[in-house]
């Protein structure tokens, strides 16, 4: 029997911070806590710098403001979903409502 289970598989995408202030602790928050529901590793890049988007303090050392541009790096069996849910987390501002 052939099963495909913890095949590893591969995702990457962008996205444009567009919270007024950048990502400061609490959108960064969200992200960690989004990113922490996966198994997959996920990295984020910023500028030559490479984090675990699952480490809060990771996420605040990019010190990423508006209009910065964040590559996104997952592996693993839900790297796909990871990045999609990240994605779809930053098109919502980080769920920020100012």
């Amino acid at each position: 029997m052939i099963s495909d289970q913890g095949v590893k598989t591969r995702a990457k995408a962008y996205f444009v911070v567009r919270n007024d202030r950048g990502l400061h602790t609490r959108p960064s928050t969200e992200l960690v806590k989004c990113a922490s529901g996966f198994r997959a590793r996920i990295y984020l890049h910023v500028n030559g710098m490479t984090v675990n988007a699952k480490s809060l303090l990771g996420v605040l050392t990019l010190a990423a403001t508006r209009g910065t541009r964040v590559r996104m790096e997952a592996e693993g069996e839900d790297a796909e979903d990871a990045v999609q849910n990240l994605v779809s987390l930053a098109e919502r501002n980080f769920n920020m409502a100012y």
